[in-house]
């Protein structure tokens, strides 16, 4: 990577090389460097996965390579920390494959990412807001947003917050772990770690649970700082409300003048047009005074239909976590924390060990089917006054237990698998051998086979007519690759739970 005898050249009076060599070993030495980052970044992608890479590297950059020793550069400490506790060894691996003497990686904090400006001198120094006419009536005018009664909470424009949703009754698994970590981290950082916080996931698998609880967190910490939490349907009402009552500008000071804005299920605003305009200015106005936003959606920002390239840009700025479907140890652990619940209010006898591991096992699409599976047995037990026992949990939960089963199909496991490794439908069925194609073929596959009843030649036609010795590869080959690859492990391991749900 150094050219010692070019950088060591003097003449006998001791002034150095004309610099033009100097320069152009110098721009020869980062134009490699640059070129082997983007061949360690590229196999990083391959191997983790778009929203995975999109999440914790791609605001990674490399800075420069000295004796060995590469220095990359992150914009927080939060990402930082969790690249080094998760990635570091693979990313050295590649690195070396690339050029075997680096020894070490080295993880620094880019400085121009740093707030420039403290909050306090940021703050939008306006006049109060005139007033849109209120969504219900009342008796009385609500009190300012620093009152004792709103305790920094704008709920005459937002939306309210459950009390059950806090980060003490919130269940934490290897589903929702970075999601989790990231919200805890948002409440205790004292300026803002990262811009905005976007969380995803399926139906009723905790996102709003953690914007709660944010929210909650927040106001215990400090009552006076501002927070506002409404879904995007009820931001897009109320900009409509603004321009009927042609009181635009309160709408947009409101709006811009909070310390904390949420936003649950953006993705309903896709097609809304103005709306989508004025939601891009607050996102902006917020972010430039140094405010936090969090959003929440049902898919990752690059896969948002009918919102905006210039919007799904910027939701990919800060930290990007996803909520997988649970597992079966979190379906428990969430079953035992309702169940000791309910029997403390309602002074009830303990649920059975066995029924619980009997809803978590056959109850899987989402936590709220899961709890109102639970809400239903105890019920049904309080009013014909029999204990609650598995027989019992059988015959009540008949209909829902019936919907459950499904069989799944080769079509299906294709559609996921390329939807999860962001490659084409029609790759899955083509000749591409490249890893990145040819990878997910072969773990949609292996699925193929774990997961539906087809023989090997059926699966070999329905992946373009391949023959039956391929998927037996296939197969082997994803088995023996789950054993020597954790993260690929994980993969497969995620995508089955996925479709069985």
């Amino acid at each position: 990577m150094e050219n010692n005898n070019e950088d060591q050249a003097v003449d006998k009076d001791g002034a150095a090389e004309p610099s033009a060599a100097r320069n152009d070993s110098a721009a020869g030495a980062n134009a490699e460097l640059d070129a082997q980052w983007h061949r360690v970044r590229s196999r990083l992608r391959a191997e983790l996965g778009e929203a995975t890479f999109s999440s914790w590297f791609k605001l990674l950059s490399v800075d420069n390579v000295h004796r060995g020793r590469v220095v990359l550069k992150v914009p927080t400490r939060f990402v930082r920390s969790w690249i080094e506790a998760h990635y570091l060894p693979r990313i050295r691996d590649y690195w070396q494959n690339e050029d075997p003497s680096v020894k070490r990686i080295d993880i620094e904090l880019q400085p121009e990412w740093a707030p420039t400006e403290p909050k306090s001198e940021t703050r939008m120094q306006t006049a109060p807001p005139s007033r849109l006419p209120p969504m219900e009536t009342k008796s009385s005018p609500r009190p300012q947003p620093v009152a004792a009664e709103t305790t920094g909470l704008r709920d005459d424009l937002g939306a309210p917050l459950d009390p059950r949703f806090t980060f003490d009754n919130f269940v934490v698994g290897k589903s929702n772990e970075l999601a989790h970590a990231a919200a805890r981290r948002l409440t205790e950082a004292n300026e803002v770690a990262f811009n905005p916080l976007f969380l995803y996931g399926g139906v009723g698998l905790g996102k709003t649970h953690l914007m709660h609880a944010i929210a909650w967190e927040i106001r215990r910490q400090d009552p006076n700082r501002t927070v506002l939490y409404l879904s995007a349907e009820k931001f897009m009402y109320q900009f409509i409300r603004a321009l009927r009552f042609k009181d635009t500008m309160a709408f947009k000071q409101q709006f811009r003048e909070v310390d904390v804005l949420m936003i649950d299920d953006i993705q309903f605003i896709a097609g809304k047009d103005s709306t989508q305009e004025e939601f891009f200015h607050t996102f902006n106005a917020l972010i430039d005074h140094n405010r936090q936003v969090i959003i929440s959606a049902d898919r990752s920002p690059t896969d948002l239909e009918g919102i905006e390239e210039r919007i799904r840009s910027r939701l990919g700025w800060g930290l990007v976590a996803d909520i997988h479907p649970t597992d079966y140890e979190l379906r428990l652990g969430i079953l035992q924390s309702k169940a000791d619940a309910l029997a403390v209010r309602a002074e009830t006898t303990p649920i059975p060990q066995p029924v619980l591991e009997f809803l978590a096992q056959r109850i899987v699409s989402n936590i709220r089917e899961l709890e109102g599976a639970l809400n239903r047995v105890v019920a049904y037990a309080s009013f014909v006054g029999r204990p609650v026992t598995l027989e019992m949990a059988q015959d009540v939960l008949r209909d829902l237990l019936r919907a459950s089963e499904r069989r799944v199909t080769i079509d299906e496991i294709q559609r996921r698998v390329a939807e999860y490794f962001n490659v084409k439908m029609g790759d899955m069925l083509s000749a591409r051998r490249a890893r990145s194609v040819a990878r997910p073929r072969q773990i949609a596959m292996y699925l193929s086979k774990q997961l539906t009843s087809r023989s090997l030649p059926e699966i070999g036609r329905k992946f373009g007519g391949r023959d039956h010795t391929t998927v037996i590869h296939a197969v082997r080959k994803i088995e023996q690759l789950r054993e020597q690859d954790p993260a690929l492990d994980e993969d497969v391991d995620l995508l089955r739970r996925m479709l069985e749900n």
